[in-house]
């Protein structure tokens, strides 16, 4: 599949740093990860393990870390390491839950755990990863940081069952889809900026403004996955392109599709979602009006605003590499997708 068409480059960002700067402390969170992963019943470590070992960059661990490292806090990093791990916990149980939900095929590039061990044994997993985060935030002591990542736990379910109800609706607006994916994706990211820079004591200035940064970094990053289900490949997703789309998930890019051709094509648009399953002709269609009609630059345009305002939040941050790896984060999200 050709990658997103005619995007409005951005600069291009650079995961790289934050990668190797993290590496020394997330070599401890994956033992943490480990660790906590043990069970007497075989089956817990072996399904977990099947998702948690395909990688992906744990962005969202590595970003407590980067938080924790650039907030200019003085507590030291071993709560921070903690709470990254239950960052990492909550994000691997969710997916567990949510590729149960959409039936999804592949995850992180591997095939689902629902469809190897069973749709019963993957949510009850991601429960028990529930539960480790839990213990391992109660073990840091602070009452803040377990409030943020429990407040976001409840927030990502509230998102997810939002989604799951307005699946197949033409007519969701841009208001909504935006609430959506700040409470099922941008979420996590806040929290999990947050709890590191309160692991580490920073003042209250550093805390909101990492917050921030997370907030909008979280909606660019999804903004972004969502233009690379019309435009990516499955390499690039870990998952099949296409798959939010047969699912009925309505994103932004379809949104603007339809906005800008309802008038011409509104049967076209109804046709497709009245149907209970899409397969890839109708993929290829809808697909040939997304990259047509301009809607993945646009996408992408508004994916460019956010990471503008996570950039703009880290002004208030101590000069250091971590905030300029923070910076190129910013910017990769977006840039991932050309």
């Amino acid at each position: 599949m050709d990658a997103v068409a005619d995007p409005v480059r951005r600069p291009a960002g650079d995961v790289s740093p934050i990668v190797r700067l993290s590496q020394p402390d997330m070599d401890r969170v994956n033992q943490l990860i480990r660790d906590r992963m043990a069970s007497d019943v075989p089956l817990i470590p072996a399904l977990a393990d099947h998702l948690i070992a395909a990688g992906g960059k744990r962005l969202r661990p590595m970003l407590t870390i980067a938080a924790a490292r650039a907030s200019g806090g003085d507590r030291g990093i071993e709560n921070p390491l903690k709470l990254a791990a239950a960052v990492e916990f909550i994000h691997t149980a969710t997916l567990l839950h949510d590729d149960v939900v959409d039936t999804s095929d592949l995850r992180r590039g591997k095939v689902a755990a629902h469809l190897i061990w069973g749709a019963p044994s993957s949510v009850l997993v991601g429960d028990f990863l529930f539960a480790r985060a839990f213990e391992l935030m109660v073990e840091t002591d602070s009452m803040r940081a377990l409030g943020t990542l429990a407040r976001a736990s409840s927030v990502i379910s509230e998102g997810e069952v939002l989604q799951l109800t307005r699946a197949h609706d033409i007519n969701l607006d841009t208001d909504v889809y935006l609430q959506i994916i700040t409470a099922k994706t941008a979420e996590l990211f806040a929290a999990a900026a947050e709890a590191g820079a309160v692991g580490a004591g920073a003042d209250d200035a550093a805390v909101t403004a990492l917050r921030d940064y997370g907030m909008a970094l979280g909606i660019a990053f999804q903004l972004a996955d969502d233009a690379l289900d019309y435009g990516g490949t499955a390499a690039a997703l870990g998952k099949n392109a296409g798959d939010d789309f047969r699912e009925g998930k309505v994103t932004l890019p379809l949104i603007l599709a339809m906005e800008r051709s309802r008038g011409a094509e509104a049967g076209f648009w109804t046709e497709l979602f009245d149907k209970s399953a899409r397969d890839d002709d109708d993929f290829a269609r809808a697909r040939e009006r997304v990259v047509g009609t301009g809607a993945l630059s646009a996408t992408l345009d508004v994916a460019g605003d956010y990471a503008d305002q996570a950039k703009a939040a880290l002004t208030v941050l101590p000069a250091s590499d971590w905030r300029d790896a923070l910076d190129l984060l910013a910017d990769y999200a977006v840039s991932r997708v050309y």
